[in-house]
């Protein structure tokens, strides 16, 4: 059962301008470490981040909260499971919101596609509620 959904478009001009006049301020404000290491790692690292900074948005969109109600940046990082899929990993208040839309009985399980096609990134993120132990790697 779908319990949340979200999208974002972002123009990756306007991330590479924000990294320019504020570097890392804005990568410390919104990224988390492991996002901020493998973005540095890429070639088209600006790409990476406009991603990440869509899918962001997405998921605060997707909790019903946008990024407000406890709901931080940093509290949403995109992480990839063993085999490539991306997903996010939530803590402190966008987990405790996840955690309060979340059936009783149900495990979360967040969905999550990027893509780029500049000047553009997009992401979409589903949060769907599946039967305890019943979640798929």
């Amino acid at each position: 059962m779908i319990i949340g959904l979200g999208s974002d478009i972002v123009d990756v001009r306007r991330i590479q301008s924000v990294l320019e006049r504020h570097g890392d301020r804005f990568l410390n404000r919104v990224f988390t470490p492991l996002e901020r290491v493998k973005a540095d790692r890429r070639a088209r690292r600006v790409e990476t981040y406009a991603k990440r900074f869509a899918a962001k948005e997405a998921c605060a969109k997707a909790l019903g909260t946008g990024l407000a109600a406890g709901v931080f940046w940093r509290d949403m990082g995109v992480v990839n499971l063993p085999g490539g899929r991306p997903t996010m990993k939530l803590t402190g208040g966008a987990l405790a919101r996840l955690q309060s839309i979340t059936p009783k009985g149900c495990e979360a399980r967040i969905d999550v596609t990027l893509t780029d096609e500049g000047p553009t990134a997009q992401a979409l993120v589903v949060i769907s509620a599946v039967p305890a132990n019943s979640l798929e790697q």
